[in-house]
């Protein structure tokens, strides 16, 4: 079992840690929390409670730490971990500049240590299912992406959470959602080489915003748009045209939400159209078991270097476009 250490018991750490818990992968040996009012909860689940962040990384039967602490302490936190000889997983965005993504994933790979990233819709069935079919070649030439990921989950947040502030949250919902869906894309099609980025405040009064919407070109000539909205029901939704087929996936819950499934509609022509439903999988698990696996030396961590940095590349410049309104060359 690797020994882990949690950093943060906030709305995700509160997720992540019951995975951790039941994983027989892992040995949750504390959870870090300089928070007070939330060490009753964390002792309540049989974890050892540790306010200091340089403590648990002192502890030599810690082997691995996982953040689900504020954006703006990623860069320092992975820092001090590699520093320690740990490995890390770090919950999106895996940072909030460019040059410090590429600092964390070059010093631990320098390090030879594994550097996880918690953009569990990788491995959702119907999203490998697509990775297949695009791999494949089946859809024929890849012509525009839509997607969408937006809920309420937040709406509760008062005023003064970090989540709602430019500083630490900027461009709406896209260190929330969107980044998600660049991941995705990404992953898809290569790096990005232009993009024009929109936020709005329509309901919440966040200084960040509640919508955002990215038009986005590929150097391999395709285009995307997403969207991200904070304050409406549940939405995720993927859908890639091509020249022979086009193929739409609607999720009827969030990851982190047991139950419901993901429908996958291909579809080439009236009288040629297939439907298939995948049943929810636990694919936050699936993706700390894949970190896991690569501590192990038992298979890589499916995201390349350039890949985590290139979303946050990618970040930079959505956040740039949406505050002069201008397009941005990547």
């Amino acid at each position: 079992m690797i020994g882990t250490a949690l950093v943060g018991f906030g709305w995700w750490g509160q997720h992540i840690a019951p995975r951790l818990i039941r994983h027989d992968a892992f040995d949750l040996r504390c959870i870090v929390e300089p928070a007070t009012a939330l060490h009753d909860q964390i002792s309540a689940q049989g974890v050892k409670v540790v306010t200091d962040y340089a403590a648990a990384l002192a502890d030599p039967q810690v082997q691995a730490v996982i953040l689900t602490s504020p954006n703006d302490l990623h860069d320092a936190q992975i820092a001090q971990a590699v520093a320690a000889g740990k490995h890390v997983f770090c919950e999106k965005p895996l940072s909030l500049s460019a040059a410090n993504a590429r600092t964390s994933v070059e010093s631990c790979r320098a390090a030879g240590l594994v550097l996880g990233i918690g953009h569990e819709r990788r491995f959702e069935p119907a999203i490998l299912a697509l990775r297949d079919m695009l791999d494949a070649g089946a859809l024929g030439t890849v012509m525009h992406t839509e997607m969408a990921f937006s809920h309420d989950k937040l709406i509760g947040l008062t005023a003064d959470s970090w989540r709602t502030s430019k500083a630490f949250a900027p461009a709406a919902g896209m260190t929330q959602m969107g980044i998600h869906l660049t991941d995705l894309l990404i992953a898809f099609y290569g790096p990005v080489a232009a993009l024009h980025a929109f936020t709005a405040d329509r309901s919440l009064g966040w200084e960040t915003g509640d919508v955002v919407t990215v038009q986005l070109q590929f150097e391999a000539g395709m285009t995307a748009t997403l969207q991200a909205i904070l304050h409406t029901p549940h939405f995720i939704r993927t859908h890639v045209f091509g020249s022979d087929m086009w193929v739409e996936i609607r999720n009827a819950t969030h990851p982190d939400t047991p139950g419901g499934t993901a429908t996958m509609q291909c579809y080439r022509s009236i009288d040629d159209t297939t439907t298939q439903v995948f049943d929810w999988t636990d694919s936050v698990t699936a993706n700390i078991a894949a970190f896991g696996a690569a501590i192990r030396g038992e298979a890589p961590y499916p995201y390349s270097d350039a890949e985590l940095i290139h979303n946050i590349e990618v970040l930079d410049a959505i956040v740039r476009s949406a505050e002069t309104g201008e397009a941005v060359r990547l």
